[in-house]
């Protein structure tokens, strides 16, 4: 499971953008929970919206009263602004606009798009339905408020119905679930009439889901602004346009006086427990995920993720005689934007490395996506972004684990590609590898900021030679 996060979102609703923040499932206790900025009183859960992102950091700044003050993360969040407190493109999420993107052609955006609104729906769903009597634990302190626990424990289940019956209709239509399996799923005549279903259970439902979920959401920012404060979502856009724009020409003018990356994922990382908010990423239910790998894992071949710099993408990979063997050719991995278009490719007769691989037949002619596990994606940029972080000052909250996996990661790439100078990087005596070392003895062990300069520019190089042996396919 990924590393403690918190992320600014956007929800568009009756013609009003809302920002708050989310907080990803995380482990705790060896528990998974997940939450929203809101709170709870009167036997309802809310979660708190405001007009704009300088309204919401203003509230970060000065209020504890809310679900997200005891995560791990919520001291570095304090001290952010609205640049970083602004969501991607990635976090903005159009409840109004779902019909018209079900109208539209089931190309990978329009299905991608459509998925990313249930799923976002569905988790707050998760949150707020205090109904759910599974998630009460009659041994849990007296003194805990329960229904902040309520906010924040993972384990409600929207489909069941409580206080989102509409909602649990509509994830249990077939055509709903069929998002999760990407654009794949809506090809040829039986998936053109999948789509319709799509359309059909929106024109059924939707309107009640809003409803179910309007009653959860305070446009009051917790009493801090008010609805007239909400311009409408068409002027909300065209000001974050305009912010956006500024940002831009303060970036040129004096690129030192914002952290590297200009987000909460890369002001995050200052505590180690960063996320990275870029396109292309590969997102799916941890349930799909767990039932993917069954099939993946009993043919000896692992969907893989790796994001540098220039994109991201999924590939495959296994191991022959203990050496990483990647879905490519000639020391060259080849990456997919997406576990369809990975899929299209395996189905196809171009020669790789991956074809004599005796299970490789099975590989060709499944239809079980690749969904990566979390152990097997390897984010470069995340690393680069953190060691930039302790090495501008935030010493003692990173600790030496941050590097295990990425180096997994390269040290396969490595290995398959050929890469010498990876190899150098990470010698013994080199101070990659050094830091690798310790990280295996003392994982606990902190980052100095004088460990971290030295490492980002030896890191930065290990990215660039990782970079320059993936290719990306369509």
């Amino acid at each position: 499971m990924a590393r403690p996060s918190i992320v600014p979102i956007a929800l568009t609703v009756d013609d009003r953008t809302g920002f708050t923040l989310w907080a990803p499932p995380w482990e705790e206790d060896g528990e998974e929970w997940q939450a929203f900025l809101g709170t709870s009183e009167d036997d309802r859960a809310r979660v708190h919206l405001f007009p704009t992102p300088a309204a919401l950091a203003a509230f970060c700044r000065t209020r504890t009263d809310h679900d997200l003050a005891d995560h791990p993360v919520w001291p570095v969040v304090v001290g952010l602004g609205a640049a970083d407190l602004t969501p991607d493109d990635d976090h903005r999420y159009d409840l109004d606009g779902v019909y018209d993107i079900a109208a539209e052609n089931p190309d990978r955006w329009a299905v991608e798009e459509l998925a990313a609104t249930i799923d976002i729906v569905t988790r707050l769903a998760e949150c707020l339905d205090t109904g759910d009597d599974e998630l009460t634990d009659p041994d849990d302190d007296p003194d805990v408020d329960d229904d902040i626990e309520l906010e924040r424990r993972s384990g409600g289940d929207a489909t069941r119905g409580g206080e989102f019956g509409a909602l649990a209709e509509l994830v249990s239509r077939p055509e709903v679930g069929s998002l999760g399996l990407g654009v794949e799923a809506f090809l040829g005549r039986s998936g053109e009439d999948a789509w319709v279903g799509v359309g059909g259970a929106l024109d059924d439902l939707w309107e009640d889901v809003l409803e179910e979920l309007g009653a959860h959401l305070d446009w009051t920012g917790g009493g801090t602004v008010a609805i007239e404060d909400y311009p409408s979502a068409a002027e909300a856009d065209d000001e974050d346009d305009e912010f956006d724009d500024e940002a831009d020409d303060t970036e040129d003018a004096a690129p030192a006086t914002r952290p590297a990356g200009g987000s909460t994922a890369a002001s995050a990382a200052a505590a180690g427990v960063s996320t990275i908010a870029r396109p292309g990423r590969i997102a799916a239910p941890p349930a799909e995920v767990a039932k993917a790998a069954e099939f993946w894992e009993a043919v000896g071949i692992l969907p893989v993720e790796v994001v540098v710099p220039e994109g991201s993408g999924v590939t495959l990979r296994c191991y022959v005689d203990d050496r990483a063997r990647f879905l490519g050719r000639d020391g060259e991995v080849f990456l997919f934007p997406s576990p369809a278009d990975l899929t299209r490719f395996c189905r196809g007769d171009e020669a790789h490395d991956l074809t004599e691989i005796a299970s490789w037949p099975e590989v060709a002619d499944t239809d079980t996506p690749p969904l990566p596990a979390d152990q097997d994606r390897y984010d470069l940029t995340e690393l680069t972004e953190v060691l930039a972080e302790v090495a501008g000052g935030a010493a003692g909250l990173v600790d030496h684990r941050v590097l295990a996996q990425q180096i997994d990661g390269v040290r396969d790439v490595a290995e398959y590609a050929g890469l010498t100078r990876v190899d150098e990087l990470l010698r013994p005596d080199a101070p990659l590898g050094q830091a690798v070392a310790r990280g295996e003895r003392q994982p606990d062990a902190p980052l100095r900021a004088e460990d971290a300069a030295v490492l980002r520019p030896a890191w930065d190089q290990v990215v660039t030679e990782v970079s320059g042996a993936l290719v990306f396919r369509d």
